[in-house]
C-alpha cells in the first residue's frame, strides 16, 4: 500500500520547489518525506509559531528533513548545521539552495489522498486526510 521514491537534487536547485515539482511529476496524491541529506549554500527557514523567516548563509549541512506531501503543498521541517556545528530548524520555505547535492527518500500512500485547506483556528493551511476508494 506504499510506493517508495528517491531523487537526488543538484547544485543550484531550490529544495522546496524541486521537491514539489517531483511530487507533481510523479502524481503523488499523499506521501511522506522520510529522509533528506545534503548541503545548502543558503537556507530560509520559517521559525516555529512565527511569520519570521531565518536567513542563513552556507555552507550548511542538512541534518534532517521530514514532512507530508500533497499534490499542491509540501509541509516539511528542516534542520541544518553550520560550520561551527550550530543547529537551526523550522519550516522549509523557498530559498533553500542546494550547494553540492541533496538526497531525498519518500513514500506514497496508495490508499489515501492528502489535501491542504485553510484552518481558521491555526491561521495556516493544514492537512486534510481522505481515504481513496
Amino acid at each position: 500500500m506504499i510506493t517508495p521514491y528517491a531523487t537526488r537534487l543538484l547544485k543550484g536547485d531550490d529544495l522546496r520547489h524541486s521537491l514539489l515539482e517531483f511530487i507533481q511529476l510523479k502524481k503523488i496524491q499523499s506521501g511522506s518525506l522520510l529522509t533528506g541529506v545534503g548541503c545548502l549554500s543558503q537556507a530560509k527557514i520559517r521559525l516555529a509559531n512565527e511569520q519570521k523567516i531565518l536567513h542563513l548563509d552556507g555552507p550548511l549541512e542538512i541534518i534532517s528533513l521530514s514532512g507530508t506531501l500533497t499534490p499542491k503543498h509540501v509541509h516539511i521541517h528542516i534542520s541544518v548545521a553550520d560550520g561551527e556545528g550550530r543547529v537551526y530548524g523550522g519550516h522549509l520555505v523557498p530559498g533553500c539552495i542546494v550547494s553540492y547535492t541533496a538526497e531525498l527518500c519518500m513514500i506514497e500512500y496508495n490508499n489515501l489522498n492528502f489535501e491542504c485547506k485553510y484552518d481558521y483556528q491555526t491561521g495556516f493551511d493544514e492537512l486534510v486526510i481522505l481515504k481513496r476508494d
